[in-house]
């Protein structure tokens, strides 16, 4: 299956009514940049893409107002959003926004899982002045799955306490298979398969009370401990790590100055 397949995580957005608060916090501390969408900016709220450095094209967004609050969420490619919708709902899904045309850009909708998480659909516009730049989006979305560069998101996790309900509500939704991950130092980590031959994300037993529940994007770093230290000094706040897996990858957990969930790590590195 492609990267590019219904129920994959292809894309974020964070939503909030204060744009620009975002971009002052991502901006300097990850190194992104960002520029207006006009085609998905409507009723005069702006839909800011998200670029990550050196990247040509968007990896996510800043949605301003209408988000159902100050949130960060992951979002899945549908093939049809109005019947995801209402095949999530009938799994215990909750609506926040339906199923909504954005001209011919795409239809989106906005669900939190059994566990309060939020995540959004889309689906690929029918527009034909926009095919040739959505696909040219998507050729470097799949390339940078399988090469990403510091500064983009890489990973994704999801953190539960209740992990029995959340592997079932993402099974029976989109598919996705969990494995046990042997590598992760013995915490009760898994590996998600989204549709690939390799895992796309994690989800986190934090049953033994290690933690709450959220689902965030994780982005790669080269340098973790400086990274978090440059966004606790513009108002982060760091949960857990930095911490290092036993094969090197050093991973830590952070909440934004709103309060959103979002990781960063660092590939081992091999020495000879």
């Amino acid at each position: 299956m492609s990267f590019m397949s219904p129920g994959s995580v292809v894309w974020f957005e964070i939503g909030t009514a204060d744009p620009k608060a975002v971009q002052d916090f991502y901006g300097p501390v990850l190194g992104w940049s960002f520029e207006v969408d006009p085609d998905s900016s409507v009723d005069g709220r702006t839909y800011t893409r998200v670029i990550a450095p050196g990247a040509p094209w968007p990896m996510g967004a800043i949605q301003q107002g209408d988000t159902g609050g100050e949130v960060i969420n992951l979002s899945m490619l549908s093939a049809d959003v109005a019947a995801d919708v209402d095949k999530l709902t009938a799994l215990g899904a909750q609506v926040v926004v339906p199923a909504t045309a954005v001209g011919e850009v795409t239809v989106f909708a906005r669900l939190k899982d059994p566990r309060g998480n939020t995540f959004s659909l889309f689906s690929r516009g029918s527009s034909e002045d926009l095919a040739e730049r959505a696909q040219a989006t998507e050729e470097h979305m799949e390339a940078s799955a399988f090469r990403p560069q510091p500064g983009s998101m890489a990973w994704f996790e999801i953190g539960t306490a209740d992990p029995q309900t959340t592997m079932e509500f993402y099974s029976g939704a989109f598919g996705w298979r969990f494995e046990k991950d042997e590598t992760a130092g013995g915490k009760p980590y898994f590996s998600i398969f989204t549709g690939g031959d390799w895992p796309a994300g994690g989800l986190w037993d934090h049953s033994s009370g290690t933690g709450g529940d959220y689902m965030m994007p994780s982005i790669l770093v080269t340098d973790v401990p400086a990274t978090a230290a440059a966004a606790t000094d513009a108002g982060a706040r760091v949960e857990h790590g930095p911490e290092s897996n036993p094969d090197g990858l050093v991973f830590a957990r952070l909440c934004d100055p709103h309060g959103n969930h979002f990781g960063l790590f660092s590939q081992p590195t091999h020495t000879s």
